[in-house]
């Protein structure tokens, strides 16, 4: 399995102080929405304490968690990729603090520094793979373990 990576430190420092200019620090209470389904996806975080559940909803009542978030993650990649919706939901677990980053901006600035740009999205990249493929092994062992 690949190993988690965290964006911000994954970047050089030069680059980070570059991309912690766009930053806005935020917040939610437990239980806060975060974004749902289908919502626009024009901003992303990371997570700077706290938990964040990425679920999707399978019933009208019913939502399963596929994957917790915590310091360091990132939450959100939709803003890369057209339609620019998000694909699942997100409701902080706990009381969450983290840096926002609006898409726009972000792109802007991937544009000015290419090399920036292609340092983010190997990153993020890489974030989708090592999630893609935990998401695998969890599938697996539900499998496995009907009844859990």
């Amino acid at each position: 399995m690949t190993k988690p990576i965290k964006l911000l430190t994954a970047l050089t420092p030069e680059r980070r102080e570059r991309l912690m200019t766009l930053a806005r620090e935020v917040s939610f209470p437990e239980d806060a929405p975060i974004f749902e389904e289908g919502g626009v996806a024009d901003r992303f975080w990371v997570v700077r304490s706290g938990r964040v559940d990425l679920y999707q909803q399978v019933t009208q009542l019913r939502r399963v968690t596929v994957a917790s978030l915590g310091a360091g993650d990132l939450l959100g990649w939709s803003w890369l990729f057209p339609p620019h919706e998000w694909d699942f939901g997100a409701v902080a677990f706990s009381p969450v603090r983290a840096y926002e980053f609006e898409a726009a901006p972000v792109l802007e600035l991937s544009e000015e520094d290419a090399g920036l740009g292609l340092s983010l999205m190997r990153i993020v990249a890489e974030i989708l793979a090592y999630r893609l493929e935990s998401t695998r092994v969890q599938l697996l062992e539900s499998f496995k373990h009907p009844h859990r």
